[in-house]
C-alpha cells in the first residue's frame, strides 16, 4: 500500500522556509534539549554501556557514523542505537502527551547519524529534517494507540519517524519510501511500557532500538527490501490524523520536564515542591505525603530504588528527594541519593491513592494532588496540579537553557557547553552544522 502522495510530499519536499517561525523555534528548543540530557546521559552505567555495546558489535562498514558524545565510528543503525539509549539513559527529554511517550529520544540520534553517514552539511535541511521526523513520529505514535490495544513503548512509532527521516536522505522514491516506513513499523519494537513501568530496567522506553530500527529499515529499501504496509500511516482509520500535514504542527505541542524522572511523577513533585514554598516547610516538619494521581502514576510504586533506572520510574522516591533537598536534578536519581536515608525515610511515608478525575483526565492531562501532613498533626494540601513544560505552561526559554547547562557543563565543561548553547540557536538560521556536529559527535573529555 502506497503513502498518500501528501505524506509522500512532506516527508520529501520540505524545506526550512516552510516552516513558520514558531516551528522553526521549537526545533532549535527540542534540539537543544536533547543534547543536554544526552551529554548527562553519557555518565549513566546505561550510556557507557550502549556505547561500548555499539563500538564493539555495530562494526563501521561501507557506511558509518560517530556516537554521539563518543566519537568511535560504527554502523548508521548503531549510532542511532546507541544515542537513542544514552539519551533516554536520562528521563528529562521532551516528550508528547497524546503519544504518552518520546519521539526526539530516537529521532535526534537517527537524523545525526544519517547526516554523518551520507556527509549532509546543510543546517537548514538539518533543522527542516528534525520538523519532519517529529511530525511524522507523533502521528504515528497516536495512531498506534488509536488501533492497537496494548500500550507499546516510544521505539514502537519512532521506528516509523526514523525511517521518514533516511528516506528523505537517502532520496528514496516513493515506492522505496513507503517499503521503509512499512519495514520500520513492522520490525519497530512493539515492547509493552506498563512491564518496564512495573519492573524498572534499562529497557526503558525503547526509543534506541526504535531509531536502530527505523535506520536499518530506510538502507533496506533502498537496496530492495520489501515491507508490510504501514497501519498507522495508511490505514483508512487514521487518515484524519495525517490530513493536516505541514498545517498542524505537533512538534510544538510538545512538553519539557523540569525534573529528570518520568512525566508521570513529575505532577506530585512539583505539587509538594510547591507546598514546601508556601509554607516554608523541610523535610524534618513532614511525617507523611498523601498523594492521589492518575492509574498510571499510581503504578509507578518503587520506593527504594537499587539504581537510576529504578529512580526515574517512581513516584515516592522523586518526591521524597524533592522534600529531602529542595530540588529534583540529575543529582537526585543519580548514585549518592539512592543510599540517603532521609530520602528513604521519606519515600516510606509516601501513600498513593487513585483518583478517578485524574483517570479520566489521562492522558490528555496529568494530574496529582498532594497533602503534606506535618508533625504536629496538621496538614497541608495542593490543587489538582500539573507538571510544568506543557505547552500550555510551558518553561520560559531561560528555564531550557538553565537546564542545558545544569546538564551539560559537569561533562562538558563551560565553554564546550556553551558554543554548543551558541550553534543551536544559529541552526536553521545560516549556522554552521559541521561546527555543531564537531562539538556533538566527540568524545567527553577523558574520551572512552
Amino acid at each position: 500500500m502506497d503513502l498518500a502522495p501528501e505524506v509522500n510530499e512532506f516527508i520529501h519536499e520540505l524545506r526550512i522556509g516552510d516552516l513558520p517561525d514558531s516551528v522553526a523555534a521549537m526545533g532549535r528548543r527540542c534540539l537543544l534539549d536533547l543534547l543536554g540530557v544526552g551529554a548527562a546521559g553519557t555518565r549513566t552505567p546505561l550510556g557507557v554501556m550502549i556505547s561500548d555495546h555499539a563500538a564493539g558489535h555495530f562494526g563501521a562498514g561501507s557506511h558509518s557514523a560517530p556516537i554521539l558524545f563518543d566519537g568511535r565510528m560504527v554502523s548508521p543503525a548503531g549510532a542511532a542505537l546507541a544515542g537513542g539509549m544514552t539519551i533516554d539513559s536520562i528521563d528529562a527529554h521532551d516528550g508528547h502527551r497524546l503519544t504518552k511517550g518520546h519521539a526526539g529520544c530516537g529521532v535526534l540520534p537517527a537524523l545525526l547519524a544519517f547526516t554523518s553517514a551520507e556527509g549532509i552539511t546543510d543546517g537548514d535541511d538539518f533543522l527542516a529534517g528534525l520538523v519532519v521526523g517529529y511530525e511524522i513520529a507523533i502521528r504515528a505514535g497516536i495512531a498506534l494507540h488509536r488501533t492497537a490495544c496494548d500500550y507499546h513503548t516510544s521505539g514502537a512509532w519512532v521506528a516509523v519517524g526514523a525511517a521518514a527521516l533516511g528516506s528523505r536522505i537517502l532520496g528514496l522514491d516513493p515506492g522505496q519510501t513507503a517499503e521503509a516506513i512499512g519495514i520500520a513499523e513492522y520490525h519497530g519494537p512493539r515492547s509493552q511500557m506498563m512491564r518496564c513501568i512495573d519492573h524498572p530496567t534499562m529497557l526503558k522506553d525503547g526509543s534506541g532500538w526504535g531509531a536502530m530500527a527505523g535506520v536499518s529499515a530506510a538502507y533496506l529499501a533502498a537496496d530492495g527490501f520489501t515491507g508490510a504496509p504501514a497501519i498507522t500511516v495508511t490505514a483508512p482509520e487514521v487518515a484524519d490524523l495525517w490530513a493536516d500535514l505541514g498545517s498542524e504542527w505537533l512538534i510544538t505541542d510538545q512538553y519539557f520536564k523540569p525534573h529528570p524522572v518520568c512525566r508521570w511523577a513529575q505532577p506530585a513533585v512539583e505539587a509538594t515542591l510547591e507546598l514546601c514554598r508556601a509554607h516554608d516547610l523541610g523535610e524534618s516538619d513532614v511525617a507523611r505525603i498523601e498523594v492521589a494521581t492518575f492509574h498510571e502514576a499510581a503504578r509507578l510504586a518503587m520506593r527504594h530504588p537499587a539504581n537510576t533506572e529504578q529512580a526515574q520510574y517512581s513516584l515516592p522516591f522523586p518526591v521524597a528527594a524533592a522534600l529531602a533537598r529542595g530540588r529534583l536534578g540529575a543529582e537526585e536519581i543519580a548514585a549518592d541519593a539512592l543510599h540517603d536515608p532521609i530520602i528513604a525515610r521519606i519515600a516510606d511515608s509516601v501513600v498513593i491513592t487513585e483518583d478517578q478525575a485524574h483517570n479520566d483526565a489521562f492522558p490528555a492531562e496529568r494530574f496529582a494532588r498532594v497533602a503534606l501532613v506535618l508533625s504536629d498533626g496538621s496538614r497541608v494540601e495542593s490543587l489538582d496540579t500539573e507538571a510544568r513544560g506543557d505547552h500550555h505552561i510551558p518553561l520560559s526559554d531561560a528555564e531550557i537553557h538553565r537546564k542545558f547547562h545544569e546538564l551539560t557543563t559537569p561533562v562538558l565543561g563551560e565553554e564546550r557547553a556553551a558554543a554548543i548553547d551558541a550553534l543551536v540557536e544559529g541552526i536553521g538560521a545560516g549556522g554552521r552544522l559541521t561546527d555543531l556536529l564537531d562539538l556533538i559527535l566527540t568524545p567527553v573529555e577523558g574520551g572512552v
